[in-house]
């Protein structure tokens, strides 16, 4: 009796997963999902860019896959892309809201909000703030000038030798965001600067890996002491130590003249409070009964939020890339003496550079951009979700619809780049050696949910890329082996480690 009841329950759980996982009219194809995983045993769960790649060659540049019983739809390639996230952007402008990712920072801050009034509110507020901190001005080259200064300090120290560059770079860009959000910096040898570094690093690799697409496809694993807790653990971390510098701020700061970005969010909510404050008091005093609510998302859980997306982004994609580019100026030394040459005929006697000077380096911005490309830092972005029922490339999207962009696609697709598949700055300059911009180009993503620190992340691998190249030599140590382009996939990839030897130039400037 009880062996019927158990073989009857699988049985309608089993037709109740298949009337589940049946995709709706006109919605893309793809893969048959089998009960419980859908989709995800077709994947490489350490890698899965070359099964999505192999999919969309099966299925065309918008199928869909099921992660457990969710449906997704996967976009490659430039034409839905553009389709998707520019000419329908609002539809495709939401975030899902049910994925580990969102359990971790609880939706809140600007990346993983969803599509609407609290997330314009606040990137709109972001964007302002880091305009008023000089981004695109003097003050914030100044910074990153400040931080360069460290770099070279400690590449001196190594010169001659051979070194491990990795946390070098993440402690720069750190420190970078640091300054700006914080107004202070950290010495990298900080035990606890390297601790919350560390954590972030593992984030990236979890929330993104085969544990975080387990946490996603079976619920029923989520409160089980399983490795991505490690992931929940460490944002907490990194959160009581970000509450320290907002508790020390709220001490020291003089309203109305704020150092950083974390002063002018509570410049922000003491405006609010006492605009709401007086228009209480004025209700109430006409209507003893009435009660008046902000209706304002700035609170400072939200302001913790911010400051810890803000943190995230502006460390790792910048010193994955930063990564990128010495891997492939070493192995790529012909390349690297152009970028010296142009840099030392620009520049001249001229003591340090300025991001201005980005105008009269076409190859240096080539380079760059080519870095960015094959950095491929964000290959699925951050994941989308639709806002309302839309269509894309013919096919119905029903609203709340989890979107993946695949960016890699487009960043490697055959019709956007003249080498879409080799290290080459020729994909960015024409045939007058001028520096041009492919529409195909969009590590940042494109349209309402573009990264909001491109900007600054511009401005600072070129400062840093063009006052290193300047002061030093790098070379691929004879020791190093092969080399390995291939990434380690996760949030944001990242080269496999390796080491560089460094050598002085001629010229100490910079």
């Amino acid at each position: 009796m009880l062996g019927s009841l158990i073989l009857l329950w699988i049985g309608l759980w089993f037709l109740f997963f298949l009337f589940r996982t049946q995709r709706p009219k006109n919605f893309p194809p793809g893969p048959r999902p089998i009960p419980v995983f859908g989709n995800l045993l077709q994947l490489n769960l350490v890698n899965p860019m070359n099964d999505l790649e192999k999919l969309a060659g099966r299925y065309g540049k918008v199928f869909s896959l099921y992660i457990g019983s969710r449906p997704a739809v996967v976009i490659s390639g430039m034409q839905a892309m553009k389709e998707a996230l520019v000419t329908r952007s609002v539809e495709f402008a939401g975030r899902p809201q049910d994925l580990m990712v969102n359990h971790v920072t609880k939706s809140k801050g600007v990346i993983l909000a969803n599509y609407g009034p609290d997330w314009r509110e606040h990137r709109r507020f972001t964007l302002m703030t880091l305009r008023n901190f000089g981004l695109g001005k003097q003050t914030m080259e100044e910074r990153i000038l400040g931080e360069i200064r460290h770099i070279s300090l400690w590449l001196e120290r190594s010169a001659g030798k051979s070194m491990e560059p990795h946390h070098l770079f993440a402690n720069a860009t750190s420190d970078i965001i640091c300054s700006i959000l914080f107004g202070s910096r950290y010495e990298y040898e900080d035990e606890a600067f390297q601790s919350f570094i560390t954590m972030m690093e593992e984030n990236a690799k979890i929330t993104n890996g085969p544990w975080a697409m387990l946490y996603d496809t079976l619920p029923l694993l989520r409160n089980l002491p399983l490795p991505f807790r490690k992931a929940f653990q460490n944002y907490y971390s990194v959160q009581e130590h970000v509450l320290g510098i907002v508790k020390q701020h709220k001490r020291t700061r003089i309203p109305g003249q704020p150092r950083d970005l974390t002063d002018c969010y509570l410049d922000e909510l003491e405006k609010r409070y006492t605009l709401v404050s007086h228009v209480k008091w004025k209700i109430l005093s006409r209507f003893p009964c009435q009660r008046c609510e902000s209706g304002s998302s700035f609170d400072e859980s939200q302001m913790v939020a911010l400051l810890l997306d803000l943190l995230f982004a502006g460390t790792e994609t910048t010193s994955n890339t930063l990564l990128t580019a010495f891997l492939y100026l070493m192995t790529h030394p012909d390349v690297q003496e152009r970028c010296q040459r142009e840099i030392d005929t620009v520049l001249g006697e001229k003591e340090q550079a300025s991001y201005e000077d980005r105008h009269r380096m076409p190859y240096m911005q080539a380079v760059i951009h080519e870095v960015q490309r094959v950095a491929d830092t964000v290959p699925l972005s951050v994941f989308h979700a639709t806002t309302k029922d839309t269509q894309l490339m013919g096919f119905d999207i029903p609203k709340g619809t989890l979107i993946i962009p695949n960016l890699s696609s487009v960043l490697s697709e055959e019709s956007q780049w003249k080498f879409p598949h080799d290290f080459n700055p020729e994909n960015f300059l024409n045939q007058q050696g001028e520096f041009v911009k492919p529409e195909g180009f969009m590590p940042f993503s494109v349209g309402p949910r573009v990264c909001l620190g491109e900007g600054l992340a511009r401005m600072e691998l070129f400062l840093i890329l063009v006052t290193l190249l300047r002061r030093f030599q790098f070379v691929w140590p004879e020791d190093g082996g092969v080399p390995d382009y291939a990434p380690v996939f996760g949030v944001t990839q990242a080269p496999k480690p390796y080491r560089l030897c460094v050598r002085l130039r001629g010229t100490q400037r910079g």
